[in-house]
């Protein structure tokens, strides 16, 4: 899948609304749509980047960025103190399902393990 049809690259450009919660020059967080916890928020690099494999060795800010923003949603959404759980599916046998790299960031409620 190309750029132009990345549904994450369109949330960026403005043309499919989210509920965004977190937007920075780099980074943006917005609510999933279909939420698999009462707190479930997906944080993404604004710029193209397939997956988690894919970031080239000079990411590291970005890298490092991305993991800040979790850290400052889950404090923002109130489910730091308890707890959180911050996810990137990679891969097809990742279970990645949008060719965009991309955090969950799961919270509100007990969860369990194993995940899957």
């Amino acid at each position: 899948m190309g750029v132009e049809n990345c549904v994450f690259c369109r949330i960026v450009a403005g043309e499919i609304p989210a509920e965004v919660v977190h937007r920075d020059e780099e980074v943006l967080a917005f609510q999933d749509l279909s939420p698999q916890a009462p707190v479930h928020i997906l944080i993404i690099p604004r710029r193209h980047v397939p997956s988690l494999a894919e970031l080239d060795d000079d990411d590291g800010d970005l890298a490092g960025r991305l993991l800040l923003v979790a850290r400052q949603v889950a404090r923002d959404q109130g489910v730091e103190a308890n707890g959180f759980r911050l996810v990137a599916n990679t891969g097809a046998d990742g279970g990645q399902s949008v060719d965009h790299l991309h955090f969950h960031l799961l919270g509100g409620r007990s969860l369990g393990w194993p995940p899957g």
